[in-house]
């Protein structure tokens, strides 16, 4: 409320400035980190790059994405047998997916980024659902699965919004996952918020009361670790493209570059609480378009930069 509220105000707008280069270097050492676990053998890196490269380059999306990542980890890391019947059941439901998913549009009313897609507390709700069951690998997964929708297909929010909200759920104690809130609030306002939050985190509670009684036998056995070792890496290569997309909307200027360096220099040297990084990211944007509302004082700052 208070960003719809205070979003364009030159104080909050420098500070969500400054917030995004600094968001971005978290991400991004977070990201190098559980890359290093991720990926142990030449054969998941190769699946991360994989993944990377489908994300990029065809409409095949996220959840698509790890589930055949998934298979492919079982093919590799388990049975080839197994991991091949996986992954041609995989294929075959994906395409049907597909085409029923074509056959099922309408011409003429798939949105622009000027003209979004209208949407009821039921397409929100049951939307942020889906995130919530799919999230699972840590709170990282979701941004390249919501940026993907939120973002790309129904174009709720544009691509600079999704990242203030991105910058916010950092910034605000709670779970990453939280951003559903904000998405939910943007598009159908308080109650969008509150059956969005609890839409995103329903289907966790809900599927660690259906398998409590038998997690620690289902996470020991042998195909659930073969599909998760070919699932991770995936989730590395997919959000190294989701901050490749981000980017040019963090980083505008060269400002902004040499903040997400010395963030991440700062994270991985010194590895300084978050918090404080993110506050001093803020108080620098804040102190630079103060800056840029003096006269002539952005011409200077170009010619000092160029020199």
């Amino acid at each position: 409320m208070g960003y719809a509220a205070l979003g364009v105000t030159p104080v909050l707008r420098g500070a969500l400035y400054g917030l995004g280069p600094v968001v971005m270097g978290i991400y991004l050492v977070a990201v190098y980190r559980l890359g290093n676990a991720a990926m142990s053998t030449r054969s998941q890196v190769l699946i991360a790059i994989a993944a990377a490269v489908v994300a990029l380059a065809s409409p095949l999306g996220v959840a698509g994405i790890l589930l055949l990542a998934g298979g492919v980890g079982l093919w590799l890391f388990h049975s080839r047998k197994l991991g091949a019947a996986v992954l041609a059941s995989l294929a075959a439901c994906l395409a049907v997916v597909h085409i029923l998913a074509r056959s099922a549009s309408v011409p003429g009313v798939v949105a622009t980024p000027g003209d979004p897609l209208a949407a009821s507390l039921v397409q929100v709700g049951a939307f942020l659902l889906k995130v919530g069951a799919l999230t699972f690998g840590g709170g990282l997964t979701m941004i390249a699965f919501m940026q993907e929708q939120v973002v790309s297909q129904f174009h709720w929010l544009t691509p600079q919004e999704f990242l203030d909200g991105l910058a916010l759920g950092q910034f605000t104690p709670g779970p990453i996952l939280m951003v559903a809130a904000y998405v939910g609030y943007k598009v159908a306002g308080v109650p969008g918020a509150l059956i969005g939050g609890g839409a995103a985190f329903l289907p966790s509670f809900v599927m660690m009361l259906a398998i409590l009684p038998a997690l620690d036998r289902v996470r020991k056995l042998v195909w659930t670790r073969a599909a998760l070792r070919g699932i991770a890496p995936a989730v590395i290569g997919i959000l190294a493209v989701s901050l490749v997309r981000l980017a040019p909307y963090a980083l505008p200027d060269l400002f902004a570059i040499a903040t997400l360096v010395a963030t991440v220099v700062v994270l991985m040297v010194w590895r300084v609480a978050t918090l404080k990084v993110m506050l001093l990211g803020a108080v620098l944007g804040i102190a630079r378009s103060r800056l840029f509302a003096f006269p002539g004082a952005k011409a200077v700052l170009s010619t000092v930069t160029r020199a």
